[in-house]
């Protein structure tokens, strides 16, 4: 066999894939990663990063660069259940703001970092297949540029950073766990002249929801959701049905009345499950590892985290410290300790169902408590679970569906 070219071949440049190959390559591994977009590209896409994933921002030293952007900062997280409102600081003392940058800013400013580092970065580049060794193991990619022939590429590890439909992870069959339906459909576009002045605002009404928070360029994402057993209702009209949920909310419709829809209104509706991440010669990292829905804007903090996991692992096994198997079943050990709550916290409300009484009577008990409300906006972020605040606060939490 040829020797390999690269350490370590990445698909996938986005919110998992850039940080990725940005650590390896800082730790001086031969990297490429590549990408069928050119960047800047926008993304069907939330891009609400919590504090978890800000303080990774932070920590790779790409936070003032993203705060240079413009990008408002979002200090406080609001929800409103119609009869009560409850605003909490979502962060702490070390990391208190949120940020929603435009994908066409965050994934370039990502693609740019792992560039810097020393990745060689192929952006118009499609993967069309994976190479195999003798024994049934990942050696490599084949794929092609936007102009000239097919090429094939070498490298110690293939890691497939390519989303939810991820070719790697459906090249090697990766097996799924834990799997749960689809629970929720969404819907979203962007507004000028509403002025969120650093707030998320979400609205919970029984079996529909809608919020609202800032991004780049005095723009507003406003998204309206709905269970998922309505999808062919709410396709049928999706402007109607968008803007008639804000009726729920007299004070929010006269707010968005009063401002400009600026885009089309897009959506989509997400599986929920995890797969295996890593077998021979290949892993998985972000959502082609771990899926769920998008109700509480965890992809691209996991994204950034999970990345931080797989990269230190595959150090492990690269650099000889630890066998190949035995770093990549610690990475899965730690990703899945670390994704689990925020997956069933995300499970529990994304069936839009009413707050059970019990829980609405610790909402009530916390209803003016600062502490409480900002214990309870740290849940939604990603920095508290929901078992600690359960814990903490008294409160009865229904299981995730089965």
């Amino acid at each position: 066999m040829s020797e390999s070219r690269y350490d370590v071949i990445v698909v996938g440049a986005r919110c998992a894939g850039s940080p990725t190959a940005m650590l390896l390559a800082r730790k001086g591994y031969r990297v490429l990663v590549v990408d069928r977009v050119v960047f800047p590209s926008d993304a069907l896409s939330t891009h609400l990063v919590h504090p978890p994933g800000v303080a990774a921002l932070r920590g790779w030293g790409l936070l003032d660069r993203l705060v240079a952007t413009g990008c408002p900062p979002i200090h406080t997280y609001e929800f409103d259940f119609g009869s009560l409102v409850l605003p909490g600081a979502p962060g702490t003392e070390a990391e208190p703001c949120a940020y929603a940058p435009r994908r066409t800013v965050l994934d370039k400013l990502l693609v740019d970092a792992a560039r810097e580092a020393g990745a060689e970065v192929r952006e118009g580049f499609t993967v069309t297949g994976l190479v195999l060794g003798d024994a049934g193991d990942v050696v490599g990619v084949r794929g092609r540029g936007p102009r000239g022939p097919e090429v094939t590429e070498r490298a110690r590890v293939v890691v497939g950073a390519d989303g939810l439909h991820s070719l790697v992870a459906r090249a090697v069959d990766a097996p799924r766990y834990n799997e749960h339906p689809k629970l929720m459909v969404g819907y979203y576009s962007y507004f000028s002249g509403l002025d969120m002045d650093g707030v998320f605002k979400a609205h919970s009404r029984p079996y529909r929801s809608f919020g609202a928070w800032p991004t780049h360029d005095g723009l507003t994402l406003v998204g309206g959701c709905w269970p998922f057993a309505e999808f062919n209702d709410i396709r049928k009209d999706i402007e109607g049905n968008y803007f008639k949920n804000f009726a729920l909310a007299p004070a929010w419709e006269e707010r968005i009345r009063d401002a400009r829809r600026e885009d089309r209104i897009v959506g989509a509706a997400l599986p929920n499950f995890f797969r295996k991440p890593f077998g021979p010669g290949w892993a998985l990292v972000g959502d082609a590892g771990y899926c769920k829905d998008f109700f509480t804007a965890q992809g691209i903090s996991d994204a950034f985290i999970s990345a931080e996991m797989c990269a230190g692992s595959l150090d492990e096994a690269l650099s000889g410290r630890a066998p190949f198997d035995t770093a990549m079943a610690a990475y899965q050990a730690a990703r899945d300790r670390h994704a689990r709550p925020v997956y069933d916290f995300t499970l529990q409300v994304s069936t839009l169902e009413p707050l059970s009484p019990e829980f609405e009577k610790v909402l009530e008990a916390i209803d003016g408590d600062q502490q409480g409300m900002d214990a309870f906006a740290r849940v939604n972020a990603g920095v508290t679970s929901m078992a600690r605040f359960s814990a903490d606060w008294g409160g009865a939490v229904r299981p995730a569906p089965r």
